[in-house]
């Protein structure tokens, strides 16, 4: 059975409106377009052919992801790319030729094989504008079914287990609440809504019992409050099994059945510390066993085989993967020694439930798929293949640098010391080749629950040997993978605390030899990006530049223009600006009311169908930069939504990130 733990974030539909590209900007900005129009450029000057050529073997580094096993249990689905956009692609034995299956000109989205059948269901959207729709797709034949239909989101497909239904998730009821539905794909018209989901949550499929008589059900409200429940499919009788508790809220993820029909899995932080697996029966009223008390770290993926006997788990261990084997009788596991540190994910056993399947991606490798053989005792492994070699562009993967762990102290106390902050540090391998302090590059991840893990980055790896500088990626106060203590810290008032830990660590940088701390940028997409712009606003004597990915400028009209279904999921970590004070708050710390403070050249980028950040948040910031005279490039995809998917406008934007480091940073 496939790994299902949910994404705790939202994401959203349809993006707010946006000025019309074509109309001259009013300060006659140069601009340019590539890519038969689809990508607009102002401010950015032409780009060098040797600068295309210097970084086109990055620009081609490949990888491939886990999607699902074929039927008879010999073959793979994976997803990876040969052209413009990821693909499914079929591979049939160990670093054997990956066969293009799909040639849609939308990447694919979420795969799953129909059990006990060939077909497998998929997501896309059209433009990155995240109204996913589902599609029965037949490899044999390469045809495709289109399952649902019209301007909602329909995503998280889960097959019952003889294969008949199909449960997922969509807003089809009024466009903006993720409800549970159901359908049976042979018959149009037989959607039928299971759940509609109440204001502020959302619900998703995760799993059918094998009787078919229980559908597994997720129910999330906020990063510290999900619940699981039990809907019987045959009276549709709801029980809740896990969370809710208003004492002792939460966060609970729903795995799978045990496929004994006993009980099912999930992973819970309840009793307050990290988030372990655990089992609960389904019996009312029973008492959730914890399996993994004594680790210490978060489970972050889970699965359990077939025929039940076996399963699978990954810990989370300041950001770096481990992979254990569990014996699902007695519920003892073994941890799986000699494997490549990274980042794990996409568990799922074979259908004969004798091998595991795994996404595996290092520092020095992009991810690739590797398949686990199983020894004869449930918790024991006999070796791991490699099934997918992914091209890194001709480079030397051996001369790719491996980050270094460390922990700078910030600005306030745990007990009495200072907190520490984890960074993960990209530093050049010849340091003769970089002679004297190096620039740095400061790159912070999005979410704003999210964490940097040390799993293959183009980016990283092209700044280090094409600028020679050091990228620092830290995972400050909000970042999961720690505890609920630490992610709490930057909600609501305490929204700048987190841009401290950004001027902590350029404290840190100053105090190291080998670091220029008159050379410092900051690169952020997403909540990053409205990171990159808050500490322009309070940093800027100390940055040299800053490039906002897709990034927040004002959390007011940030929150009033995001799409109506994930409004509430970002009100509770941003805050409610309904509230006259909060509102107030929100607007003295948003970077565009800060415009003026803001003394450092920009590189904004922008997905014009950007379903989360809509386009005007970088618009304005844009616009009131050139207005006081900042320098500011823009460049903005005509056809891509929230980060770029096609290769050919990605290429684009990594060339100009590079030549604006270059002339922004270095000179």
């Amino acid at each position: 059975m496939r790994s299902l733990l949910l994404p705790v974030l939202m994401a959203a539909a349809l993006p707010a409106a946006a000025r019309d590209i074509s109309e001259p900007l009013p300060d006659r900005v140069p601009q340019w377009s590539a890519n038969r129009g689809q990508l607009i450029l102002q401010g950015v000057p032409a780009i060098p052919e040797s600068l295309a050529e210097r970084i086109m073997q990055y620009q081609n580094v490949r990888s491939a992801v886990f999607l699902d096993w074929t039927r008879d249990g010999k073959g793979i689905y994976v997803s990876t790319r040969f052209s413009d956009v990821s693909q499914v692609h079929r591979v049939d034995s160990p670093g054997g030729s990956r066969k293009q299956l799909t040639w849609y000109p939308e990447p694919v989205g979420q795969v799953v094989r129909r059990l006990h059948g060939h077909e497998l269901a998929i997501t896309m959207d059209e433009g990155g504008a995240e109204r996913d729709q589902i599609f029965l797709f037949d490899p044999r034949s390469a045809t495709t079914r289109k399952l649902s239909d019209g301007p909602y989101r329909n995503r998280l497909p889960r097959w019952s287990r003889d294969g008949e239904w199909l449960a997922f998730q969509s807003t089809r009821r009024d466009g903006r609440s993720n409800d549970l539905w159901m359908m049976d794909p042979e018959q149009p018209g037989s959607e039928e809504l299971l759940l509609a989901a109440p204001p502020g949550s959302w619900y998703g499929p995760v799993d059918f019992s094998d009787d078919g008589r229980y559908l597994l059900v997720q129910q999330y409200f906020n990063v510290f409050d999900s619940r699981i429940h039990l809907l019987n499919l045959q009276d549709r009788s709801l029980d809740l099994v896990a969370g809710g508790n208003p004492q002792n809220l939460s966060a609970n993820k729903a795995v799978s059945f045990d496929r004994q029909g006993k009980g099912f899995y999930f992973v819970t932080n309840g009793r307050g510390r990290a988030a372990e697996l655990a089992w609960r029966s389904i019996e009312p009223e029973a008492t959730a066993q914890s399996l993994t008390s004594w680790i210490g770290w978060d489970v972050t993926d889970f699965a359990v085989s077939d025929n039940g006997r076996r399963g699978a788990f990954v810990t989370n261990e300041d950001g770096v993967s481990r992979l254990y084997l569990l014996d699902a009788r007695d519920r003892s596991h073994k941890r799986v020694d000699n494997l490549p540190l990274g980042v794990i994910s996409g568990l799922q056993f074979s259908p004969d439930s004798a091998r595991l399947a795994l996404t595996l991606s290092t520092s020095q490798t992009p991810s690739d798929v590797y398949v686990l053989e199983l020894g004869r005792r449930p918790e024991s492994g006999r070796g791991l293949t490699r099934w997918t070699y992914s091209e890194v562009g001709g480079l030397d993967a051996s001369t790719f640098v491996e980050p270094e762990l460390i922990h700078y102290p910030t600005f306030d106390l745990l007990g009495d010391r200072p907190r520490r902050v984890p960074a993960f540090v990209y530093r050049p391998r010849d340091r003769k080749a970089y002679p004297g302090p190096r620039p740095v590059i400061i790159h912070v991840h999005g979410g704003p629950e999210g964490q940097y893990r040390p799993e293959f980055s183009t980016k990283a790896q092209m700044w280090v040997a094409e600028l020679g500088a050091v990228v620092i990626a830290p995972n400050i106060r909000g970042s999961t993978g720690y505890d609920l203590d630490y992610l709490s810290l930057d909600n609501d008032y305490r929204r700048e605390d987190a841009v401290r830990d950004i001027g902590a660590l350029l404290d840190w940088i100053g105090e190291q030899p080998d670091l220029d701390a008159d050379r410092v940028a900051i690169y952020g997409a997403s909540y990053g990006g409205y990171m990159v712009l808050a500490s322009a606003v309070h940093y800027s004597h100390r940055l040299r530049a800053g490039v906002d990915v897709v990034g927040i400028s004002n959390f007011v009209s940030f929150l009033e223009n995001t799409e109506d279904y994930r409004r509430a999921f970002r009100r509770f970590e941003y805050g409610d600006e309904r509230d006259p004070e909060m509102r107030d708050f929100l607007e003295r710390i948003s970077p565009l009311n800060n415009a003026e403070r803001i003394n450092i050249p920009l590189l904004v980028v922008q997905g014009r169908n950007d379903p989360r950040v809509p386009p005007s948040e970088s618009e304005r910031i844009v616009q009131a930069l050139r207005d006081r005279g900042r320098p500011v490039w823009y460049i903005e995809a005509l056809n891509e939504g929230h980060g770029y998917d096609r290769k050919e406008n990605r290429n684009i934007y990594e060339q100009a990130s590079i030549l604006f480091l270059q002339h922004y940073l270095l000179n």
